[in-house]
């Protein structure tokens, strides 16, 4: 998913007009709507700057508004590929059902990527078993990993490249 389409799902996850936010970022209330607009739809890109303050006003990690674009199910295909590659990730077979696990013995970030995903795991069962609220555990997502004690060791890829 695009950059433009994580800025529309999360503005509209906190119930704000293109022009609230446009303004909130400090553009000119005649032009705030089409400015958003123009990140919206993907004609225009923000810089990291204007990122920052975008994630700052919807409440997220600059790193939830920047995920790979998948908006393909081949696209999503070269992503797992990838992360087969760089994370061992691997599809496997449980009880009749696929299922995806990270081969943690192939390297530290493979090892890295399953402490993260554990974490994961493990906010996910607490929402399941009623110990935090739909609105702690998307907290919890979209400001990953600022929320999550868990990850002090984690690798961050450097700003820009998420």
């Amino acid at each position: 998913m695009a950059i433009g389409e994580r800025i529309h799902f999360f503005r509209l996850l906190r119930g704000m007009t293109q022009k609230y936010l446009g303004m909130s970022l400090g553009f000119p209330e005649k032009s705030a709507d089409v400015r958003l607009a123009q990140y919206e739809t993907g004609s225009r890109t923000p810089k990291a700057d204007l990122t920052a303050a975008l994630a700052e006003v919807l409440d997220v990690s600059p790193h939830a508004l920047s995920v790979p674009d998948i908006d393909s199910y081949v696209g999503l295909m070269h992503t797992l590929f990838t992360l087969e590659d760089n994370y061992g990730l691997k599809v496997t077979e449980q009880d009749g059902e696929l299922a995806l696990q990270v081969d943690f013995s192939k390297n530290k970030d493979a090892a890295r990527l399953h402490e993260m995903l554990w974490a994961w795991r493990e906010q996910a069962a607490k929402l399941e078993a009623g110990e935090i609220s739909q609105e702690d555990y998307d907290r919890w997502r979209y400001h990953y990993p600022e929320y999550d004690s868990n990850q002090v060791r984690a690798k961050m890829p450097p700003e820009g490249l998420i």
